[in-house]
């Protein structure tokens, strides 16, 4: 099956990425999938999780990673980490329905088969992915997804909840405010967008979009 997308919205020397353009044996035919993406440090995270915990209908998409865990995360809970040389070769094998370089050396990506697994128990998958990953997606099944971005209140509390975050070095904070701010701009290739400034106020927003989708 050969996939063709307009890359013109994904068009930016900011972003080193690339788009599988032919998916061998995608059997990805049932359910639907919600893709919440955001800025590092918006609370997307914060609020597919909210959503896991309060429907029994979704099934989580872990993403894979090059990087390495940061403490308390699980490999194959809250990603599959890789590294670089394994995340390459499974670039090389066609093994991704999308994928990014993030960040110099650093990539994320959504293995098909993890997305296959849920598709083919018939639940609807949700996604916690980034920007372009969350565009990819959307770009090859527009009628299935629900695509929806999650938005700092401004770059300023952004950069604020990075900081309190403990983290990051001061010089990867500045890298993820940077690519923040060109990472807003594709906020109108999504059906929705929640400006999460209150975060109960957004698990309402966020839940009030689900259940609207799932049950057109």
């Amino acid at each position: 099956m050969e996939v063709m997308l307009d890359l013109e919205i994904l068009k930016s020397e900011s972003y080193n990425f690339k788009i599988p353009l032919f998916l061998k044996n995608l059997s990805i035919n049932k359910g639907k999938l919600i893709v919440f993406s955001a800025p590092s440090g918006s609370g997307k995270t914060t609020l597919v999780h909210y959503l896991l915990n309060e429907r029994t209908d979704l099934a989580f998409s872990i993403s894979a990673t090059s990087r390495k865990p940061r403490e308390n995360e699980i490999d194959g809970k809250d990603y599959f980490f890789l590294s670089k040389e394994d995340f390459i070769n499974k670039i090389d094998n066609g093994e991704f329905l999308e994928y990014e370089e993030v960040y110099d050396g650093t990539f994320y990506g959504t293995l098909i088969d993890e997305v296959e697994r849920n598709s083919e128990n018939g639940v609807n998958v949700i996604f916690d992915i980034d920007v372009i990953g969350g565009i990819n997606i959307k770009e090859l099944f527009p009628e299935r997804t629900l695509a929806i971005f999650v938005q700092p209140p401004s770059i300023e509390a952004l950069e604020e909840r990075l900081k309190k975050r403990g983290d990051n070095s001061p010089e990867e904070i500045d890298k993820r405010v940077e690519k923040a701010i060109k990472e807003i701009e594709y906020s109108s290739a999504f059906d929705e967008i929640i400006l999460n400034a209150n975060l109960e106020e957004s698990k309402k927003i966020a839940s009030k979009y689900v259940d609207k989708f799932l049950n057109q």
